[in-house]
């Protein structure tokens, strides 16, 4: 990993764990490594324990398929959500990304990522199937497709949008006042919450 000679074992592996971690290269990892090391015992504890409590603690909503801690996520139980509206996505940073707007107040749908057959991840891989059951089962009147606006978005978009089609509910998608390949999660609030906004039905 790196061209040093690590003087202990356990220094390395720890590097070479943090390493691992998306955008941390070898002299970040190090350079962590180190700081954690001259910090109290108790507090590289704590994180330690952190981590692996998340790991095992952190559940999907059976509802939308969001994180949480519960059977059922703190959007899908609050009775102040617009349950008739139902915003799709890809992941859950995206869900996240929306609720900063401030500007969304109903429900969402996490499909777990896109279609992608470059990347082997077809429609069964992914919340499509529970989505349409999800529609099925009443209740809903409008689906809003805020996918990435990604060649990859875009083909899960009309697959889905033909999935609902023998359904009765509206379909929307977000405005493309975002650029063409951004992804959601990185998009300013102002901008994406324009683009939730000016939604347009999605065969314009």
């Amino acid at each position: 990993m790196l061209n040093n000679k690590f003087s202990s074992q356990l220094l390395e592996k720890a590097v070479t764990e943090i390493g691992r971690l998306p955008g941390i290269g070898s002299k970040t990892a190090l350079r962590l490594a180190l700081y954690l090391l001259r910090q109290e015992e108790g507090r590289v504890e704590a994180l330690a324990d952190s981590l692996v409590e998340m790991r095992k603690g952190i559940r999907y909503c059976r509802v939308c398929y969001n994180i949480c801690d519960n059977d059922l996520c703190e959007i899908c139980s609050n009775p102040t959500r617009d349950a008739a509206t139902v915003c799709v996505v890809e992941n859950v940073q995206d869900v996240m990304a929306i609720e900063n707007t401030m500007q969304y107040r109903g429900l969402y749908h996490v499909l777990g990522g896109v279609i992608s057959p470059m990347d082997g991840i077809g429609p069964s891989d992914l919340q499509i199937e529970s989505l349409v059951e999800r529609v099925r089962q009443g209740g809903v009147s409008e689906v809003i497709l805020a996918l990435s606006p990604t060649m990859e978005g875009d083909t899960t978009n009309y697959y889905i949008y033909r999935k609902l089609e023998e359904t009765d509910v509206k379909v929307t998608v977000i405005a493309r006042g975002i650029a063409q390949n951004d992804e959601l999660q990185y998009t300013d609030e102002i901008t994406l919450g324009r683009a939730l906004a000016g939604r347009i039905p999605f065969g314009n």
